[in-house]
């Protein structure tokens, strides 16, 4: 028989790594314990213990052609960010295009991971899972972890003095479902991520005031970009890619505070990051600054302390009185499944090479998929991962193999990402990983990377439009293991896809303006090659 894999997990990064291991000739078994697909995109009303929570209103960050499976694109009828409900039904689609389902055990939970007695030798797991209340215990030949981080939320009370006194109601943005709750009320909104200003924004629709506070600040990219196309779209590039990480440190940074403020200062508007060199995560959201502009939004710096039916503020004398706070201050990352010594967690440190392989272990048949939060499409990052692990258990991937030594030089996780509102604020490494460089680096492990220099003497038209274009992870299909007929094909009408749920009403004698730009900097490639060595 073959190699035998437990994946856990049936999210996004589940199904790719069921999909990956597949497509090697493994044996996947996947494991999930509610009883559907589609993990964080499964939206239930209720909250279930253990299991990631979103509000109906949810649309994803990332455009869907960056987000896609790279040898599986969004129909082209789909919007271009997607309403949670239809991101399912896309991951719903995948899982019967490529028969993945008889490989799911749905309303199955894994209790635990343990390493075999002779791990050392055979590098097996013993897999403890329950289903209706019985447990089995399987051998494994090696695992996948795809169990997601947004399942424990992070709500540190002790940083937030007097709040045991707050006589109003207060909960975490997971417990958030509709904007109700807020009618009439005079609402804080603790944190700004993404789901912080997203309630906000919701909130502001029918309460009396809105107030988010935040420390830090964050940089806000709308998902409507430059020209009306989507941010990542026009960001996330390989000439980008190329300008962002050969600029020097200070010109870099000038680059990306200029990119977005481009849109409004940030400054003026409350706000601009703290420590503008850290990048931290942008926020995507397209009505904040209008709703700050009319009033029916308020920014504030960090929580000094709560009264009985109000709030002071850092910095700020007066008291603001209020009704409800939302805590949106984030996760955990936790894996109650796995005995501490296989992710050793020092100062919310823990060893992953490549944010994937514990660094520690003697046989690298544990793999942590979907973690990274970068700066671009989960799916297709979720997916490489799948495809270099299951090319490491296979003992194919063996040039980007992890090491199996302590010391090797291993790129580390934050794995309790810091808390708006908690006093020491560890560095976001994490999120300085580039989402195309990642890609990159990943691709080049198991021979997927393109090579523009190579296609611009066979396809210069694809290699243009690889270079300019956005990096769509169909990219990472044209050649190597994996190889897909259709990749090409996928990358030259990536702008059909996007146009085409948009374009619903034509004026005669239009056309399209953004594949001619191709054409006029076409000549550019040649010179970037030359003075990069790309």
């Amino acid at each position: 028989t073959g190699m035998r894999v437990a994946v856990v997990g049936a999210g996004v990064s589940g199904l790719a790594a069921t999909k990956c291991c597949l497509d090697e000739g493994l044996e996947p078994t996947c494991f999930e314990q509610s009883q559907d697909i589609g993990g964080l995109w499964h939206y239930t009303e209720h909250i279930e213990a253990g299991r990631p929570s979103l509000y109906p209103s949810v649309i994803s960050n990332t455009s869907k052609e960056m987000s896609a499976f790279s040898d599986f694109p969004f129909p082209e009828d789909f919007p271009v960010f997607l309403p949670n409900a239809q991101l399912l039904a896309y991951l719903r689609r995948y899982a019967e295009h490529f028969s993945l389902r008889e490989h799911i055990r749905l309303g199955t939970t894994v209790v635990s991971i343990r390493k075999q007695p002779d791990f050392g030798t055979t590098g097996q797991w013993n897999v403890v899972t329950e289903a209706d209340g019985k447990q089995t215990s399987d051998v494994f030949d090696a695992v996948m972890v795809c169990s997601g981080n947004f399942s424990e939320p992070s709500l540190p009370l002790h940083s937030f003095p007097g709040i045991e006194r707050f006589r109003g109601q207060y909960f975490h943005s997971r417990q958030y479902k509709h904007p109700d709750v807020f009618q009439g009320k005079r609402v804080l909104v603790v944190g700004m991520g993404n789901s912080g200003v997203d309630i906000a924004v919701e909130a502001s629709r029918v309460a009396a005031k809105v107030t988010i506070s935040t420390t830090r600040g964050a940089w806000l990219l709308g998902r409507v970009f430059e020209h009306g196309y989507p941010w990542d779209m026009v960001l996330n590039t390989r000439l980008m890619n190329l300008i962002k990480t050969n600029l020097p440190g200070p010109l870099s940074r000038w680059l990306i505070d200029y990119k977005v403020n481009q849109r409004f200062n940030h400054e003026n508007y409350g706000i601009q990051p703290e420590k503008s060199c850290l990048v931290r995560e942008p926020v995507l959201n397209d009505d904040l600054p209008s709703y700050i502009l009319t009033g029916r939004i308020t920014i504030k710096p960090g929580v000094k302390e709560f009264k009985d039916s109000s709030v002071v503020f850092h910095n700020c004398p007066e008291e603001e009185p209020i009704d409800i706070v939302v805590f949106c201050t984030g996760y955990n990352v936790s894996f109650p499944f796995l005995e501490e010594s296989v992710i050793k967690v020092e100062n919310k440190h823990a060893s992953l090479y490549k944010y994937v392989f514990p660094t520690h272990l003697p046989k690298p048949t544990l793999a942590v998929l979907g973690l990274i939060k970068p700066l671009g499409g989960i799916i297709p990052v979720a997916e490489m991962q799948g495809r270099w692990v299951s090319r490491v258990f296979k003992g194919r991937g063996a040039n980007g193999s992890p090491p199996v030594s302590q010391n090797s030089g291993q790129t580390g996780y934050v794995l309790s990402l810091p808390q708006e509102g908690s006093l020491e604020i560890p560095e976001l490494r994490i999120l300085k990983t580039e989402w195309l460089s990642y890609l990159d680096t990943l691709a080049s492990f198991i021979g997927a990377k393109p090579s523009v220099l190579g296609l611009l003497c066979t396809d210069p038209w694809l290699a243009l439009t690889i270079f300019f274009g956005p990096c769509s992870p169909y990219q990472y299909r044209l050649g190597g293991p994996g190889r897909w007929e259709g990749a090409r094909q996928a990358i030259l009408t990536q702008w059909d896809r996007v146009l085409k749920p948009t374009r619903t009403r034509v004026p005669a004698g239009s056309s399209s303006s953004f594949p001619s730009l191709l054409t006029v900097v076409g000549f550019l490639l040649l010179l970037a090659a030359v003075i990069f060595g790309f």
